[in-house]
């Protein structure tokens, strides 16, 4: 794919300041369907800040995001998720002592809220176990639907927190340090979850890892100092004199 009008989330000079620190400087990137769009960059270099202020939790200072080419740039988190941006933590976000089903239930039933019915048992509620089925299976996750959360593997509880992502019904997935902790064979299930996401869901990667990195992504984009200075195709990046000098170091992912 190529071309802003494939972009389902756009990013036009994105700018935040925390009095006279600039954390991100003018970030424009865009993500679209069929892609994982990954950041990359030293501690410091203003992922968090970015992920945060297009989840919706950080405010921007300048710029603006679209989604589908309408401004969400003012719009709360909540209203954010709703609009269909989904997102997952550096740290375990699940509800330890629940099953692995009830925990994408909740997550469902959070991004549709029922007021109205009071009287209805939210086991029985028939939209959010559906969603939380139907995100189950996406994550490679039905076997363990009876499984309490809080006694899987690290790895299945990062399963479990895009579960509780995708549960919500998101198009757009920001994706804080997913493979963060995990051993060879987590991370390869991990890899493959993210695979087989991108074919629906446009996808932004922000990880260390950069062996996974050079592997799962179909384009990245580097920051240094809150700012970008450089976004194209893996090899493009690899070859990249300034990323080499300012992030990759003297030798490359083989």
């Amino acid at each position: 794919m190529s071309g802003n009008a494939d972009a389902l989330l756009k990013v036009d000079g994105l700018t935040r300041r925390f009095g006279g620190l600039v954390a991100v400087g003018s970030v424009s990137l865009d993500l679209r369907v069929g892609e994982v769009h990954a950041v990359i960059g030293t501690n410091g270099a203003g992922k968090s800040t970015l992920i945060n202020m297009l989840s919706g939790e950080i405010a921007a200072s300048e710029g603006r995001i679209a989604l589908e080419r309408s401004d969400i740039t003012a719009l709360a988190q909540p209203r954010r998720a709703l609009a269909g941006v989904g997102r997952s933590y550096q740290r375990n976000t699940i509800f330890a002592e629940f099953t692995v089903l009830e925990n994408c239930r909740l997550a469902a039933q959070a991004a549709t809220p029922r007021p109205w019915a009071f009287w209805e048992s939210a086991a029985r509620c028939a939209a959010s176990n559906q969603a939380a089925h139907e995100a189950m299976e996406a994550a490679g996750l039905t076997a363990e639907a009876q499984r309490i959360a809080g006694t899987m593997s690290h790895g299945a509880k990062r399963q479990l927190e895009v579960a509780m992502c995708l549960a919500t019904r998101p198009r757009v997935l920001l994706l804080d340090e997913p493979l963060a902790g995990m051993g060879a064979e987590e991370t390869e299930r991990m890899l493959a979850l993210l695979s087989r996401l991108k074919a629906s869901h446009a996808i932004l990667l922000v990880e260390h890892d950069m062996d996974a990195v050079f592997r799962i992504a179909d384009r990245i984009t580097v920051m240094v100092n809150g700012t970008v200075i450089a976004t194209g195709a893996p090899e493009s990046i690899r070859t990249n004199p300034e990323v080499r000098t300012a992030y990759l170091g003297d030798e490359a992912p083989a």
